[in-house]
């Protein structure tokens, strides 16, 4: 009999083959350019007084894919060819949903645009509003709006604090210098779209970590509407209001939006707040020259419930751990960023530059006090050049990015009520990183794209230990890694592509796993991994697809792992281990004209594949890796009516256990949940509403866990799922 991992390889290869035939078989001849892929229902189009207009497809939508990568036959002119001409009266600095639609589906892998229609007719509360339904991300929630974000495996063994995506807004990015990111500074409501590049396919903006990277892109006063507000209010005391306006003046454009919010949580000792402001203003000296400067300024403050044991989190849901709320633990964090960017365009080469600089105060008693500064500053640079060469098509885009930083670290005793005892920890972080990218698209073939490029890294993390009652602790670490990237895309008609890819990541670790204060913790090494994949999406009327099957061979994966909650994970490096998986989405209109001539019922789904398993370990031998279920769905049936009425059931299915510990001796049980959802929103200036509810039957749920080396039943690693909620909102735009 062959092994079970050949056997697992043969399946996805065999998955790949029939799915492929399937779209091939049902080829039709007369068909426009392929439009983007929507794993859900269409939407009208809003006014074009209130902005671009926007494809038919777009949704409650969850999952797109861009234009053809192929420039029409004949085309002698890069920019004409390539559709990336900017539309008249638009920003040069920010594409707009079609420019971004375009250059995203020049990736051979992995990638998906999300709209902002795909989220703001709903509670728009946290980032799993913004990117649940997007194949391939795990999204599990913990409480109000802190989540855990995984792609394709990305910082499986976080709980705290996420690691493994490189996150941008507007493309400067928001981790802090050693790696970190926090979803809070993410504004549901702020976004035109967002962009998703699933494992090593962000080299667009030079990322290399396992999980890719997500791109949060703001409107410009180009294409923003004059006046927006909204106001939502749902179970467990959730209330939030948002105000936006934006607008022209000659050559200048601004765009400022503000949220607020307030939350009593589903569970005990778990109440937040949050304040968001996101503004731009671009300044336009030519059709080829535009600059736009950016702040984002956010207020979070937010009680912790802390884990629970299985029984306890199963039976009592709404619980706190006592000893949480004994020492009244907390996470309050103030930042600010300023950035700027500057687009130049020469002919067939477009130039984009800028610099930033992020600001954070992190107040965090928990069984320690943490408070800590962190100043992070950085640029970048990349050129495209998109024209034909000696008759065939050719796209080079080079760059550079330089995010370095420092974090100002203290913890002190919590003697209980979240009041400073004594110092215990006074320590000076330095984190470089240094890098620089390249990739060059040439067709062969009108429709057929081979591709090549790859990035160098050089990153430094230096600790300066300033508290030396337990000694010296300082430290650095250097690493230079360079990673190599191949791959190909196919325009099989002008409605589906076929793509794949052979890729290299490498991950640094974080100041929390090189702490230099034992030769262990000073010797953890860089993440790095090779990984295949192949795909395809495409759009015909009324059936939608993305598929991609891929697999990562990973050396030295970064694990954290705790005992207690009442400790810092203790970080190591796996010796080998795999990661491979399925992403599909699918939308079919099974029922058209039902009550009229242009109404659906549409049927969505999302699916993600995880298998995760150490390689022969010496010690945990093939065992699956904790944290993230190895099956995970959402499915929806969904009614459009031409009216801009829609209504429909969903459910979230997770219908296989998944492990808490590497030992593999305790599980996170299955779960289905019910929910539905009902509203009006033509696409038009004017009013729009939405009711939804969640999880229906009250069903109690594990949503996410701490992971462990070795697990028992008492051990407090879980976080409750929310109970039955219902979320209601209004909003009105001019």
């Amino acid at each position: 009999m062959l092994p079970a991992s050949t056997r697992r390889r043969s399946l996805l290869l065999a998955s790949a083959a029939a799915f492929l035939s399937v779209p091939a078989a049902a080829q039709t001849s007369s068909q426009s350019q392929l439009p983007p892929v929507t794993v859900d229902a269409p939407q009208q189009r809003r006014a074009a007084a209130t902005r671009p207009a926007q494809p038919a497809a777009t949704r409650t939508a969850r999952v797109r894919r861009a234009a053809p990568a192929s420039a029409p036959q004949g085309s002698t002119n890069a920019q004409t060819a390539t559709g990336l001409e900017t539309p008249p009266g638009a920003s040069l600095t920010v594409p707009t949903t079609e420019q971004a639609r375009a250059i995203i589906n020049r990736i051979p892998g992995g990638v998906e645009l999300v709209p902002d229609t795909a989220f703001k007719n709903g509670p728009a509360n946290t980032v799993r509003d913004v990117l649940g339904w997007v194949p391939g991300v795990i999204t599990q929630p913990k409480s109000n709006i802190d989540n855990r974000i995984s792609i394709r495996g990305s910082g499986l063994s976080r709980n705290y604090g996420n690691r493994g995506i490189n996150v941008y807004m507007d493309g400067i990015p928001i981790n802090t210098a050693d790696g970190l990111f926090d979803v809070f500074e993410i504004d549901p409501t702020a976004y035109r779209y967002v962009e998703v590049y699933k494992g090593a396919n962000g080299l667009r903006y030079g990322a290399n970590s396992l999980g890719g990277a997500i791109n949060f892109v703001t409107p410009t006063g180009r294409d923003a509407s004059p006046f927006e507000a909204r106001f939502d209010a749902g179970s467990f005391g959730f209330v939030r209001g948002q105000a936006s306006t934006g607008g022209v003046s000659g050559p200048a454009d601004w765009f400022v939006t503000g949220s607020a919010q307030r939350e009593d949580g589903f569970r005990e000792h778990s109440n937040g707040n949050i304040e968001r402001l996101n503004a731009n203003i671009g300044y336009q000296f030519s059709p080829d020259a535009e600059t736009r400067f950016y702040v984002n300024a956010n207020s979070w403050h937010q009680r912790l419930p802390g884990e629970l044991d299985k029984t306890t989190a199963l039976t009592t849901p709404r619980a706190a751990d006592p000893e949480f709320v004994r020492q009244d633990q907390q996470r309050n964090i103030d930042s600010v960023r300023v950035a700027n960017k500057t687009t130049l365009r020469f002919g067939a080469t477009t130039v984009d530059f800028g610099l930033f600089t992020h600001q954070r105060h992190v107040d965090h008693p928990i069984f320690r006090y943490l408070d800590y500064y962190v100043r992070d500053y950085g640029g970048f640079v990349r050129a495209t050049d998109d024209r034909m060469i000696g008759g065939f098509r050719n796209r080079l885009i080079v760059g550079g990015n330089i995010l370095d930083g420092t974090i100002d670290y203290k913890e002190y005793d919590n003697i209980g009520n979240a009041i400073k005892g004594a110092l215990v920890t006074d320590a000076l972080w330095k984190s470089q990183n240094h890098s620089a990218y390249a990739e060059n698209s040439f067709f062969v073939l009108p429709n057929f794209a081979l591709i090549a490029g790859g990035q160098f890294m050089h990153a430094v993390r230096d600790q300066q230990d300033r508290f030396f009652s337990n000694g010296d602790q300082s430290g650095r670490r250097s690493w230079d890694i360079f990673s190599p990237r191949v791959g190909a895309i196919w325009d099989v008609d002008p409605t589906w592509q076929v793509f794949g890819n052979i890729s290299r990541s490498a991950e640094v670790p974080t100041f929390d796993a090189n702490t230099f204060s034992s030769p262990i913790s000073s010797s953890v090494d860089a993440q790095t991994a090779t990984t295949y994949e192949i795909g395809t999406r495409g759009r015909r009327p009324d059936l939608t697809w993305d598929l991609s099957l891929y697999r990562a061979d990973i050396k030295n994966e970064l694990q954290c792992l705790r005992t207690s909650p009442f400790s810092l994970c203790t970080v190591i490096n796996a010796n080998r281990t795999v990661h491979q998986g399925v992403e599909a989405g699918l939308g079919v209109a099974f029922l058209k004209s039902v009550f009229t001539q242009e109404d659906r019922l549409w049927f969505n789904l999302a699916y993600t594949y995880s298998d995760f398993r150490f390689d022969n370990d010496a010690r945990w031998g093939n065992n699956q890796l904790p944290g993230v279920p190895p099956h995970l769905l959402r499915a929806e049936v969904l009614y459009k009516h031409p009216n801009g009425f829609y209504a429909g059931p969903n459910v979230e299915w997770m219908p296989q256990s998944y492990f808490a510990d590497n030992a593999n001796s305790l599980t996170i049980d299955p779960y289905a949940l019910l929910n539905f959802k009902v509203g009006y929103d033509t696409g038009a200036p004017g009013w729009s509403g939405y009711l939804e509810a969640r999880n229906l039957l009250d069903t109690r749920y594990i949503s996410s866990t701490i992971t462990s080396e070795i697990a028992t039943p008492v051990s407090a690693l879980f976080n409750p799922g929310y109970g039955r909620a219902i979320y209601g909102g209004l909003r009105y735009r001019m």
